[in-house]
């Protein structure tokens, strides 16, 4: 964890590669997350949503099917008109589930959930799931029944990746935790008069101790003393053995800063560049839009062997793992298509399909792999929540040339 002016930028290395990178500026905190109590400004029939002020610049947006039960099983047959169910003037609880971005107000939702170290607060979605990433249906089910044991009347839970392994006392503590947070939600809403904020989500260092610390990082390096003793005091009610990992970094005037000292500062410019080298001499031409993000696959200097099928193949291979880190590294939302190198053979297709649905499964942010298009294009699209760091730097980025 790395302060550079008012900014803490946080980088998740393995193996010496940069897998992960997340940024907050002071007083640009994202808003996901946050809680607030509003009122319906208007209903649009016709998009089927109601803007909800929120206290905030601008409306925030509230889609129908945010309006209904969060149990899709509970919804009604038949939706209703939205004009049924929000009118000017009403007063409702709502969550954001996306920041502002560009000229759109935040989006929000009446399906509220809480997260916690070991997993997801719902008050009143009526189910327990677990997460896909845990691989071993013994402990799924060992989760699914414990998610039933621990909630109450109409509360779901879902079961983080974190919980894999995890005793019932500490899951039960944070079901508590978390059940005591919503009641005070609760209270500050009857007491208080829209438009009003009732919680506002942990920042970045929390959420990187709460989401990215687990037991297989070997090292925490912190470049400030302020930080290391607040990640100190984060890990102590979370989780404790992580503690010992902590270490402050203190520049010699040799090695420079803490990024540069293990090479992320290199790492960050290339991942966020418009020309991104492969390590086989290919290369990667990465355009992105607000919406949009276009990926072209190119062999370069790669030669390969003397099979073209098989050197089309290996590039497009290393290029779909490189693809897949860097949609987290720069946190890439929206629609994403993929021009790789065309391929004669169905095999060798359905192997990069693989590999791609393989990798979509280590993302921590829902990435959906649509699969080929009819242009032999690869589709996919994941989830846009907040703001992504190329968007926050200030001023023109060295990289890509472009203003925020």
């Amino acid at each position: 964890m790395h302060i550079e002016g008012d900014a803490l930028q946080t980088a998740v290395l393995r193996d010496g590669c940069l897998d992960e990178f997340f940024m907050e500026r002071t007083g640009g905190a994202s808003l996901v997350g946050n809680v607030y109590k509003g009122r319906v400004v208007n209903v649009l029939p016709g998009m089927e949503a109601a803007f909800v002020d929120i206290g905030l610049g601008k409306n925030a947006f509230l889609y129908i099917d945010d309006m209904l039960h969060p149990h899709a099983d509970k919804q009604p047959k038949q939706k209703p008109a939205v004009a049924d169910i929000a009118w000017p003037g009403q007063e409702l609880v709502v969550q954001v589930v996306k920041d502002p971005l560009g000229g759109k107000g935040a989006r929000v939702t009446t399906h509220f959930n809480l997260a916690g170290r070991w997993l997801v607060y719902m008050p009143s979605a009526g189910y327990v799931g677990v997460s896909k990433r845990i691989g071993s249906e013994a402990e799924r089910e060992r989760l699914r029944v414990l998610g039933e044991r621990l909630r109450r009347d109409d509360e779901g839970i879902i079961m983080r990746t974190a919980a894999e392994g995890e005793a019932e006392e500490s899951l039960d503590a944070d079901v508590g935790k978390l059940r005591d947070l919503w009641r005070a939600v609760e209270a500050r809403a009857a007491e208080s008069k829209a438009p009003a904020m009732l919680h506002s989500e942990a920042g970045l260092m929390h959420r990187v101790v709460r989401d990215s610390l687990m037991l297989d990082i070997d090292e925490v390096w912190i470049d400030s003393p302020s930080r290391l003793d607040e990640a100190s005091r984060l890990l102590r009610d979370m989780a404790p053995v992580m503690k010992e990992r902590l270490r402050l970094y203190t520049p010699d005037g040799n090695t420079g800063d803490l990024f540069q000292s293990f090479g992320v500062s290199a790492q960050i410019e290339e991942a966020f560049g418009r020309r991104i080298p492969m390590r086989n001499g290919g290369y990667l031409i990465w355009e992105e839009t607000e919406a949009l993000t276009v990926i072209d696959v190119n062999t370069g200097k790669y030669t390969g062997t003397d099979n073209l099928e098989d050197t089309v193949f290996r590039t497009n291979l290393e290029a779909a793992v490189l693809i897949s880190r860097l949609l987290r590294v720069r946190d890439v939302g929206g629609i994403v298509i993929i021009d790789f190198i065309d391929m004669q053979q169905e095999d060798s297709k359905s192997k990069i399909l693989n590999k791609m649905t393989e990798e979509a499964r280590r993302d921590g942010t829902k990435c959906t792999i649509v699969g080929w298009t009819r242009l032999g294009l690869m589709e996919l699209t994941r989830k846009k929540a907040r703001d992504n760091a190329i968007r926050q730097i200030n001023g023109v980025c060295k990289s890509c040339g472009r203003g925020n």
